[in-house]
């Protein structure tokens, strides 16, 4: 079978901007939720490793959203997901990361790698023309990527669209002039927009004042056009070995431990796991499982609970002295620790496997992207947290920067339990996970 027989088309837009804070998730949002209030299936993919804003897209469309990094999760496997999205959607939307050329690889390189046209949002509030040339140069910066046009945000009178639509050159549309509505913006705290979960109701009422909004907002044969169909090709993936088969695995899931790539559950059941999750807000005992994933989340929102709830704290600490598997990452680690004091600089206590105090700080953070150098292998992985670790024991590693030479996050092991401010990709090394969460199990056969 030849490659052009396999291809699948599906009509695509990716959406990117000249910066963060553009307005790209909520007019990601509005779109999708616009496309299937027409009865479409949208498909929606965030690029990088964001654990938040797929939550929202997801709401809106009614359909799972994937992160997309070709350095975390390796070209075939993005070029994959794209195909399967092709298979059954009837339009996919892309949403950037940072600016359209920021980081390595960036939203353009994704783009221009499957060779989907971009539709730059910028916020056009306080100018005009300069808008036109900015987003002109954009188009221009690069002969690899390919620009359906602009979408101007917080732009609310016609004169003010006139002018910037008669300064952009003919190649370069306007695709559509979105007024200021705060009705329409996205809740947000420290580390981004707030959880899905916790808002559906009002996120409900903003995504359908968001769908009217883009048709307000839309130019002729602009932004509610269904873009141009894009060939998508299956890629050739190495087959599953069943590395966790028969191993039981209990997972924290809640409001304050939620950042969990669905990427990562599917690997593990691919890989034989049986999954069980479990609240330590609200449950008094883990499930009969042999090996436990933290992750990460927000559980300085939620110290004081997870302090109070003795019969997890106490189940959780037996289960750590069987030097059963442990994996907590980031939030999973502050939960870790002895202590954590939280943003009104309450202290509270924690689960003590790990000596050392967690504490938050405000607005500063550490965020980028790294591998995790783990005894069991490479594994991708990023960091983004608000918060430090002080009294911590020695870690066995640190992780490797993407693109520096210092040392990354450490790293720690107390007898079954690897802890560290990394959040790690699993399928960016299946056979590392699957040792990682196996721990004192009978070795694998290929490790």
């Amino acid at each position: 079978m030849t490659q052009t027989q396999q291809a699948v088309s599906c009509p695509t837009l990716f959406l990117t901007a000249p910066a963060s804070g553009q307005g790209k998730t909520t007019i990601t949002a509005a779109l999708a939720r616009y496309h299937r209030s027409q009865g479409r299936v949208v498909r929606v993919f965030k690029t990088g490793p964001d654990y938040l804003d797929p939550q929202i897209l997801a709401q809106a469309s009614g359909q799972p959203v994937e992160q997309l990094d070709m350095w975390m999760a390796g070209d075939a496997y993005c070029q994959q997901k794209f195909y399967e999205a092709a298979q059954e959607a009837d339009l996919i939307l892309v949403e950037g990361a940072m600016g359209m050329f920021d980081g390595d690889p960036s939203s353009a390189d994704l783009a221009a790698r499957f060779n989907i046209p971009l539709a730059i949002v910028m916020n056009v509030k306080g100018m005009a023309q300069t808008a036109a040339a900015v987003a002109s140069g954009l188009a221009n910066f690069r002969d690899d990527v390919r620009c359906a046009g602009l979408i101007a945000n917080n732009c609310s009178t016609e004169r003010h669209a006139q002018l910037i639509r008669d300064a952009l050159p003919d190649n370069l549309p306007l695709l559509a002039c979105l007024r200021t509505d705060e009705t329409v913006s996205l809740p947000e705290r420290h580390l981004g927009l707030v959880q899905a979960d916790e808002v559906r109701d009002e996120l409900e009422q903003r995504f359908e004042l968001g769908a009217q909004w883009v048709i307000d907002g839309n130019e002729p044969d602009g932004l509610l056009t269904l873009p141009e169909p894009v060939e998508f090709y299956p890629a050739e993936l190495p087959p599953l070995q069943p590395l966790l088969e028969g191993v039981r695995i209990g997972i924290a899931r809640d409001s304050a431990f939620s950042f969990i790539y669905d990427a990562n559950l599917r690997l593990l059941t691919q890989l034989g796991a049986e999954l069980s999750f479990f609240s330590p807000l609200q449950d008094t005992v883990l499930p009969d499982v042999d090996a436990l994933w933290l992750p990460g989340g927000y559980p300085e929102l939620h110290a004081a609970r997870l302090a109070e709830n003795q019969s997890m704290v106490s189940a959780i600490r037996e289960f750590h002295q069987q030097q059963k598997p442990i994996l907590a990452e980031c939030g999973g680690l502050l939960y870790s620790l002895q202590t954590l004091t939280d943003l009104d600089q309450q202290q509270y206590p924690m689960l003590g496997l790990l000596d050392g105090h967690g504490a938050m700080r405000g607005k500063r953070g550490c965020q980028g992207m790294q591998s995790a150098m783990l005894p069991e292998g490479e594994v991708r992985a990023h960091a983004h947290h608000r918060s430090r670790s002080e009294g911590t024991p020695e870690p066995i590693g640190y992780g490797r920067r993407q693109r520096h030479p210092a040392p990354g996050e450490s790293i720690y092991r107390e007898q079954g339990l690897t802890a560290s401010y990394l959040h790690l990709f699993f399928p960016s090394n299946p056979a590392a996970v699957a040792r990682l969460f196996r721990g004192a199990f009978e070795p694998l056969a290929q490790a």
